[in-house]
């Protein structure tokens, strides 16, 4: 569990996923939370069923770097949005990030803080060197939380920025 000034960021567990997925409020219940009004976009759920569930799943892996982290308002105790780790290190010692706010929270600065509370987590892990993400071009708020936590832009394809951040 990661804590900043404003949120609590925790890492699911596979059962909570599952939980997750449902959008019924029953990871809210066992998380002792108040209900939020959250959906999950097709990308998500199928990154869910595809790619974040069966590495969860597997006990060779450290779940932290395939779960979602999901961040709570202290002063409201509700879920807000998630953080997600694409898996674990590469070769290079990257990590790649990915994430998303509820639509009611957006434009509070609450990413940019879930983005620099996971920048400490990761300074804290001795395989990883530097955090990558990705932007739609179009997407000025997302690449706005990655310039307000340092991240440079390292390159892009046709539709995405390429973002980079170095921890050592």
């Amino acid at each position: 569990m990661i804590e900043t000034e404003r949120l609590i960021l925790k890492p699911l567990t596979y059962e909570q996923l599952i939980k997750y997925i449902k959008c019924d409020n029953s990871l809210e219940m066992e998380l002792n939370l108040n209900e939020t009004s959250r959906t999950i976009s097709p990308e998500l759920k199928e990154a869910l069923e595809l790619t974040i569930l069966p590495n969860v799943a597997d006990k060779t892996k450290n779940y932290l770097y395939s779960t979602l982290w999901t961040a709570i308002l202290k002063t409201e105790n509700k879920m807000i949005g998630d953080l997600c780790i694409v898996g674990e290190p590469n070769e290079n010692e990257e990590i790649e990030i990915g994430y998303g706010t509820y639509d009611e929270f957006q434009g509070k600065g609450f990413m940019t803080e879930i983005v620099g509370g996971i920048i400490e987590w990761a300074k804290t892990q001795p395989l990883v060197k530097s955090i990558i993400a990705s932007t739609n071009k179009t997407n000025i708020a997302s690449f706005r939380v990655l310039q307000k936590n340092h991240f440079i832009k390292t390159g892009e394809t046709e539709t995405l920025f390429i973002w980079t951040l170095d921890l050592s």
